[in-house]
C-alpha cells in the first residue's frame, strides 16, 4: 500500500504527467491505479483524467486540509424589547 491519498498532487515517474489524484481503482488481480486530473489550461479547456499505475506515481505535495470556519453558536436572538412586547 502506498502513501498516496486522494487529493494529493502526484507525478508519473515515467512520463512526467502531473495532476491531482481524484480516484483509486483496485482490480481483482491486485493492480491499483489512480485517476490523475491535471490543471485546466488557460483557455479553460478541460483535460480528461488519466489512469496511472500506483508504482509509477510519486507524491509531490500532500492534500491540504481545508480551514474550519469558526462558528459563533448560531443566529443571534432578538432582545425582548425588539420583539414588540
Amino acid at each position: 500500500m502506498s502513501d498516496i491519498q486522494l487529493g494529493d498532487k502526484v507525478r508519473c515517474k515515467l512520463s512526467g504527467f502531473v495532476g491531482v489524484a481524484v480516484a483509486r481503482t483496485e482490480f481483482i488481480n491486485g493492480c491499483v491505479q489512480y485517476n490523475v486530473l491535471p490543471k485546466v489550461k488557460k483557455t479553460n479547456e478541460v483535460i480528461e483524467d488519466v489512469s496511472i499505475d500506483e508504482g509509477s506515481l510519486e507524491v509531490i505535495s500532500k492534500k491540504t486540509k481545508p480551514k474550519k470556519k469558526k462558528e459563533n453558536g448560531g443566529p443571534m436572538r432578538k432582545a425582548i424589547s425588539a420583539r414588540g412586547y
